[in-house]
């Protein structure tokens, strides 16, 4: 079920919301786990009982490791749940990408076994491998109660697409959150906001990259625009989710952590990952780069380390090379940042503003490609190769068509916006009316359009 759909908006979520807020504070979390399980089984029924067992597994296990006080049987406890939710992980994301490249080295022809792919997969099974390792470091409790621990990872607000939750950041707002009209309100009014910008702005420019990938006119400049295209779209895309997410999770009582902060003011790329999908970047340092030594190694370690932890960082986003060299190009450049570039940049804030823009855009389009030869077709248009003019009539039909939102995009993705609606919305029952405004505007953009997909709903 998306978020931004009728049968959520205007059926499942008040209906939740409802049933919520009547009931005794001792089966609040009994209700979201039900809530949550159906939320997710809307799509998708016969994966509900795989995110059921690693949450078992998670439950048992972290309890085997908090009691246990010998350290070799507490290795063992969390490496078992590792597995498990690792396991689960390569079996459902990554077996056919194994077996593809298997084939492709020893020329066998070993059946792929198409498995559909169960949705938000990599991201609770990320926040239950967070929680086994914290029992296990001593940084929190295991959670006795099983109902609390499958409502946190089930969660359906944060469960198909982040933020990645952790567990010790709610582990007391499971047993002891409050609710208030002023939560509810910042709830809602983070939920709406989100909700415009994923149908008003990321559904419109999604539309756009589709119609240049069916496109058979392909210029330099059409590229670029797919390019720039493609580069908002996949922020607002993102971002409007996890502002849903943060805003539901608010109107429930919870305190999720931001995902996003403005990455496209960034003047590095160090800067930009720590404001994009911050979620995950604070996952990967506490969880991998941090236990290999981070920066507190010499430098050829500090250089593994950063490639090991970006190798990894594309592989969690698709099981495909083009993935895979996506995160080593982001490490690559993040080791030029810290040897070579860093006090340029610091120096030239025009030009290093532009230098991360220009290579955002050239990550994304690697990032959205199909596979490495779309990626190479897709990369090498933007310099020239394969297109087939410098400009089209197709290129200035659509940029035309898609200025407006196209501007309204690059302004939106700068904290201007913010700044204005604040001082609008200042004034008495403004606030009220104009997110009244874009809740009716989103829903007739839902009810007459059929383009709404969620991108990082395949990961």
């Amino acid at each position: 079920m998306l978020f931004s759909s009728i049968p959520f908006l205007y059926y499942f979520l008040p209906i939740v919301l409802l049933l919520y807020f009547i009931t005794p504070k001792a089966l609040k979390n009994t209700l979201l786990m039900l809530a949550s399980f159906l939320f997710y089984a809307w799509g998708e029924p016969r994966y509900v009982l795989i995110m059921f067992i690693a949450v078992i597994a998670s439950y048992i296990l972290g309890l085997l490791t908090e009691n246990e006080n010998h350290s070799g049987r507490r290795k063992l406890w969390l490496t078992l749940s590792l597995l498990v939710g690792f396991g689960m992980l390569c079996y459902f994301k990554y077996v056919d990408f194994f077996i593809t490249n298997f084939n492709a080295i020893t020329g066998l022809s070993i059946p792929l076994l198409e498995i559909a792919l169960p949705i938000g997969i990599s991201f609770y099974t990320f926040q239950l491998t967070s929680y086994n390792i914290d029992v296990y470091r001593g940084d929190t409790k295991a959670q006795r109660n099983f109902i609390n621990l499958a409502a946190y990872i089930s969660f359906f607000p944060q469960l198909i697409a982040g933020p990645i939750v952790r567990y010790t950041d709610i582990e007391t707002q499971l047993k002891y959150r409050t609710h208030s009209f002023e939560k509810a309100a910042y709830g809602i009014r983070r939920f709406i906001i989100g909700l415009s910008k994923k149908i008003l702005i990321a559904n419109a420019l999604g539309e756009l990259c589709d119609i240049f990938k069916s496109s058979n006119d392909k210029s330099i400049l059409f590229f670029w625009l797919y390019a720039i295209a493609f580069t908002l779209h996949i922020y607002f895309d993102f971002s409007g989710y996890s502002d849903m997410a943060i805003g539901l999770g608010s109107i429930f009582g919870f305190k999720f952590m931001e995902n996003f902060n403005y990455p496209y003011i960034s003047r590095s790329i160090t800067e930009f990952w720590r404001r994009w999908h911050i979620s995950l970047g604070s996952w990967f340092r506490d969880y991998v780069y941090i236990p290999l030594g981070g920066n507190r190694v010499n430098n050829i370690k500090f250089i593994r380390n950063i490639f090991v932890v970006w190798m990894f960082t594309g592989f969690w986003h698709g099981a495909a090379w083009n993935f895979i060299i996506w995160g080593l190009y982001f490490a690559v450049l993040l080791l030029l940042e810290k040897f070579v570039l860093k006090k340029f940049l610091d120096k030239h804030r025009i030009v290093s503003h532009i230098y991360v823009l220009f290579l955002v855009m050239i990550s994304f389009v690697l990032f959205n490609a199909a596979d490495i030869k779309e990626a190479l077709v897709y990369v090498g248009g933007l310099f020239g190769y394969g297109a087939h003019t410098f400009v089209s009539a197709e290129f200035y039909y659509y940029l035309r068509s898609y200025a407006i939102v196209i501007f309204v995009a690059i302004i939106g993705s700068t904290p201007l916006p913010k700044k204005l609606i604040s001082r609008i919305t200042a004034a008495e029952h403004v606030e009220p009316i104009f997110l009244a405004i874009l809740l009716i505007m989103c829903t007739a953009y839902l009810i007459d359009g059929s383009f709404n997909p969620f991108l990082y709903f395949r990961f």
